[in-house]
């Protein structure tokens, strides 16, 4: 049996599974993974955690991340999160969802529980498109993106703006910490890692609030492009709709 230290000096956290991934190359699902098992680690927290999976492209989370797992229905990870919490207050609780999942079906789920202040984060995954059933329109996809339900392009006048998630939770009193990153290059990468690692060990330390941290994650398949043609949309387009920073920490200082 390998200790943490020997597991991360060869490359692979103990909180990963060694298992064959089913994500599409390019896609940043297996990055995000990565970063929470790598922060599970560092926290000691393994047998203190409960990850809630959604119904989208991480369906199977729970294959990756070696912990406690629940699958939910679709959009309704915050309501569970917060009934897991609620009577389990020294675990730490975190909800995994896509943007279909948590700005789409779970919308009022999310910002209920952010109004709330319910005490759990959120790992919330903007690849801009429903990824799971086809690539449709979802809430966060750009003005002039084509998906599969709108071949030539969003459009305000028919379906609407891109919706700002972390922006609009922001602005709840209920919400301790919020952070947009992407998961293009390895600074940002590391970004994203120090965010996971700041929401989690506010939760542990007993803040009251709930904390989200999103992260831009490129999905190849359904923009149709190339692995590293995705990373540079993001860079290059997504982030002038989503810009990438903290929000707001109302527990301490901003993590850099």
């Amino acid at each position: 049996m390998q200790t943490v230290k020997e597991e991360l000096l060869l490359g692979r956290p103990t909180c990963l599974k060694d298992h064959l991934t089913h994500y599409c190359p390019g896609c940043g699902h297996g990055v995000a993974h990565r970063l929470i098992a790598e922060v599970i680690d560092q926290l000691g927290i393994r047998g203190r955690t409960i990850g809630i999976a959604p119904v989208g492209c991480a369906v199977l989370a729970y294959n990756y991340l070696d912990v406690d797992m629940i699958e939910v229905a679709h959009g309704r990870a915050p309501a569970v999160a917060t009934g897991i919490k609620r009577t389990n207050p020294d675990k730490l609780v975190f909800s995994y969802q896509g943007d279909g999942d948590l700005a789409a079906i779970g919308t009022g789920e999310i910002i209920h529980a952010a109004n709330r202040g319910e005490s759990f984060t959120v790992i919330f995954i903007n690849n801009a498109v429903f990824g799971m059933t086809g690539g449709q329109l979802a809430p966060t996809t750009l003005l002039g993106q084509p998906t599969a339900t709108t071949p030539t392009g969003r459009r305000s006048g028919s379906e609407g703006f891109p919706l700002r998630i972390s922006e609009l939770l922001a602005m709840f009193p209920g919400t301790i910490y919020v952070q947009r990153c992407a998961l293009t290059t390895a600074a940002r990468i590391r970004q994203a890692r120090q965010a996971i690692l700041h929401a989690f060990s506010l939760q542990l330390a007993g803040h009251q609030g709930l904390s989200l941290v999103e992260l831009l994650s490129a999905c190849p398949t359904y923009w149709r492009k190339s692995p590293v043609e995705a990373i540079r949309w993001i860079e290059q387009e997504m982030v002038k709709v989503f810009p990438l920073g903290c929000l707001k920490d109302q527990a301490g200082l901003v993590p850099q």
